[in-house]
């Protein structure tokens, strides 16, 4: 992850979706603050409904599609500064890392609920390769 977060810059193309890269680095930051505990959330309603139907296809091996759905909460709409963004999902990852598995089970996601800390760390991999793809295509 680290290799490909320094390999992203303000000018990296876009391969699909709206945000620019200082918003997408904002974006997966959001995510991360929820697996690490700093933006507490409850299951939503939707999630109690849908996430048992696309829970394995969602964990499973394949990567995300272009068009994969986003908490409405975590959209990103204005301009960030990249490298302050950077510096701030760097931080997180690695905290995520640090505290590990046990850690990241004791928190709710915001469409699956409970998810086990392997769970989680599956799910944010494949949420920051999706966004890496994104802009390196």
């Amino acid at each position: 992850m680290t290799t490909r977060l320094a390999g992203l810059t303000p000018k990296s193309p876009r391969q699909w979706g709206k945000m620019n890269p200082g918003q997408m680095l904002a974006h997966c930051s959001l995510a991360l603050e929820m697996a690490v505990g700093d933006r507490p959330m409850g299951q939503k309603l939707i999630g109690r409904i849908l996430a048992p139907f696309v829970r394995s296809t969602v964990l499973g091996d394949k990567p995300f599609g272009h068009g994969s759905p986003t908490d409405p909460t975590f959209v990103v709409k204005d301009e960030r500064d990249f490298e302050a963004e950077r510096r701030r999902l760097q931080e997180l990852a690695e905290r995520f890392h640090r505290l590990g598995a046990p850690a990241a089970g004791r928190h709710i996601h915001s469409f699956f609920g409970k998810l086990t800390g392997e769970e989680w760390g599956r799910l944010q991999w494949k949420h920051l390769d999706h966004h890496f793809r994104q802009f390196s295509g």
